[in-house]
Parts: structure tokens; sequence; C-alpha cells
């Protein structure tokens, strides 16, 4: 079947099966490696991108179901959160830094708009300040084995000043 992906701004045909996932599609297709393929069940995080801006596992996403969508991988991210992470030692292996980036800058956009979380105290306080119990709330569907987690926090409140 031929699809075609809108992949970092660009137009990609591809001709996949229906069954391949976007994260087959991402890297085994188009050599777009940075999004990486962590459990494969959508429990890690490892494999997230972004979606017309907001963060998706692209393990569990068909690549046939994101056809005239906007897709951004690691590849195609320009965002002061690559920097911080640097800063603050947001990462370790690199391994999970890549979904843990398009996570949290899909998450920055989710409470901008004002959506809430667990830790959300009242739904109509979601404006305010990201402070760490928040973050980590939010970022909670993203797996660091190295433990990087503070780094992480750090890096995300640093940007969302």
């Amino acid at each position: 079947m031929e699809i075609e992906l809108r992949i970092n701004g660009s137009a990609q045909r591809l001709d996949v099966s229906p069954q391949v996932s976007l994260l087959d599609a991402l890297r085994e297709y188009l050599g777009l490696t940075g999004t990486k393929k962590g459990c494969d069940q959508g429990a890690c995080g490892a494999c997230t991108v972004l979606a017309d801006g907001r963060r998706i596992n692209a393990c569990l996403a068909l690549a046939v179901q994101y056809q005239g969508r906007e897709i951004t991988t690691i590849e195609g991210v320009d965002h002061p959160l690559q920097e911080a992470f640097v800063r603050t030692d947001g990462f370790q292996c690199g391994y999970c830094t890549p979904g843990q980036i398009c996570s949290a800058i899909g998450m920055l956009a989710e409470h901008k708009e004002g959506a809430p979380s667990a830790a959300t105290e009242h739904l109509a306080d979601t404006g305010g300040e990201l402070d760490e119990a928040e973050i980590r709330e939010r970022m909670s569907g993203n797996l660091c084995r190295c433990g990087a987690y503070n780094g992480i926090v750090s890096a995300i409140k640093e940007v969302a000043k």
C-alpha cells in the first residue's frame, strides 16, 4: 500500500503493509533512527514523536493512520529543551532522550492549553507554573533506565519558565 507521510516538514512516499507501525516506518523505511524502539508495547515512551504537535507512542500507531498529519521526530526538533537537557545532565546513555524531549515538548503544549493532570489540584489551576510534582506526573509515561529523572525535570522546569 502506498502512503504519503509528512515527516519533519517534508512529504515522504512509502510502500508499506497496512500493519506497519509508524515507528517501523520511521526507522526501517525512512532511516530516521533517533526515535527508539524500547518495549514495543507503549509502556516506556522511547518511541514518542509528535503528531500535529501532540505526543504519541509511535510503536502503537499504524503508519497508514497518519497520512496527511505532520509527524515530528527528534531529527526535526529545534527546541530549547535540547540544550537544557545537556546543561542539566538530563540524559545518561541517551536512549530515552529523543522520546523524553518529544514528550516534554508535547507536555508543555498540553499544559499551556490548560490540560489538567492527575497532579493538578484544581482543574481551573492548570495554567500556572509547573512544579516538580506536576512535571513528574505529566512525564510519567516516559521511562529512563539510567535514572536521569532529576536532570530531565530540571530541564523541563528551566524551559517552562
